[in-house]
């Protein structure tokens, strides 16, 4: 069999460029493969199962065979850089400058982020403050409230102007009087943002049943780029106000909300949740201070190909449409460097101490979910496949044993946190 002829063409730190031929033999083969398969599973008119020459076959179905060759040898083409070039890859790579012409060779360009080689001398030896936020009355006060709100009915409210925080059904149309076009309905509670404040305005001058006519001007910051700075003629008409009826805070809300005896019961469970999130948030401040001091200790930098892959994850999680990318790129950039400084260390420590989570202590985990949850094992890993998060807890784990190692090595001090 005729090798493919594997050339890198450029390099810099976190990405790298392969030239890929393929000899006129290897493609034909393939093509021949290709072909065969499709005789044998495909019928047509004339000819039995299997039967029909492989030249008809083969213009019959000439768009699937190319396809199918395309990525046998893609797929073999990368197989084989990766072991010539002894790559790290990050992501599958990107295809480029594909030409296939008859009788020719076929070349692509493979472009491909990989995992730079660092070397950190400095893993330990660090001081890091730990400061756990004290949590006020205050702040299990606005807890119990939420918990109030969120099982507060919504009642109707007739013949009154909604006031902040009621939620109301209105119709929102573009365009003045008779010739107001495009209806739209939306349901708002007014102030939470949702409508722009000149809107939210509007709706607190009406009543039920009633509509105005108004001109808005849409602030500069609005998500939707082409209307920002610009004024608009609406028609809204307000169909329906509800407002939340509270109900007391006492013994009988703790039994609706859990299994609480009484409200002091409650409120200690809610202490009690809010102490542990603060004792998860100063674990998180120490581990990133932790990052920050290794990174600084080490000179590490952030390659410019897995940041701006980085930027592009951040901008498909965050529906960040195309016309907006540039300004959202130079944005997060800083925070994209950050995480790419940080997986760095962590990738490097994780091979280097052979510390990525085993397929024992997986299952040794799952067993403590299925115990907690009170199912099986077997249900548990089905569900975390199925959702396509077993990877994801194989991660966490794997990322606890390295800051464990980490912070093993360097002095971690209890410190009061500044007043207010």
């Amino acid at each position: 069999m005729t090798d493919i002829e594997i050339k890198k063409t450029a390099t810099e730190p976190g990405s790298t460029s392969i030239a890929v031929t393929v000899p006129v033999e290897r493609v034909r083969e393939a093509e021949n493969q290709a072909t065969t398969a499709y005789q044998q599973r495909v019928r047509l008119p004339g000819f039995r199962r299997g039967k029909a020459p492989a030249a008809i076959v083969k213009k019959q179905f000439a768009d699937d065979i190319r396809q199918q060759v395309l990525q046998e040898v893609i797929r073999d083409s990368w197989s084989a850089a990766v072991k010539q070039e002894s790559l790290k890859p990050i992501a599958d790579p990107h295809i480029h400058n594909l030409k296939w012409d008859q009788g020719a060779p076929l070349t692509f360009e493979f472009h491909v982020e990989v995992r730079p080689d660092i070397n950190l001398e400095r893993l330990g030896g660090f001081r890091i403050a730990r400061s756990v936020a004290p949590i006020t009355d205050e702040q299990v006060n606005a807890q119990l409230q939420e918990l109030r709100e969120q099982r507060a009915p919504w009642t109707p409210v007739t013949d009154e102007s909604p006031k902040p925080k009621d939620l109301v059904s209105v119709t929102i149309a573009q365009g003045k009087g008779e010739e107001a076009t495009d209806p739209q309905a939306h349901q708002i509670v007014i102030g939470e943002g949702h409508a722009i404040p000149e809107v939210e305005e509007r709706i607190m001058t009406l009543k039920p049943g009633e509509t105005v006519d108004a001109t808005v001007h849409f602030p500069a910051d609005f998500p939707d780029e082409t209307k920002r700075g610009q004024s608009r003629e609406v028609r809204i008409t307000l169909h329906e106000v509800k407002r939340q009826q509270l109900g007391p805070l006492d013994d009988a809300f703790a039994r609706e909300v859990g299994d609480f005896e009484s409200l002091d019961a409650l409120r200690r469970a809610v202490r009690d949740d809010l102490e542990k999130d603060a004792q998860r948030e100063a674990d998180a401040r120490v581990r990133s201070e932790l990052i920050e001091q290794i990174v600084a200790a080490n000179r590490v930098t952030a390659p410019r190909p897995l940041v701006d892959r980085a930027l592009r994850v951040l901008a498909q999680a965050y529906g960040i449409t195309p016309e907006q990318f540039e300004k959202f790129a130079t944005d997060f950039r800083p925070i994209a460097e950050a995480q790419v400084r940080r997986d760095l260390v962590l990738d490097f420590v994780t091979e280097k101490e052979q510390l990525r989570a085993t397929e024992a202590e997986i299952d040794a985990r799952i067993a403590e979910l299925a115990k907690r949850r009170n199912v099986s094992a077997a249900e548990v890993r089905a569900a975390l496949e199925k959702n396509k998060r077993l990877r994801e807890l194989e991660h966490g784990m794997t990322e606890e044993k390295v800051f464990q190692h980490l912070l093993a090595q360097s002095t971690v001090e209890e410190a009061t946190p500044p007043p207010g």
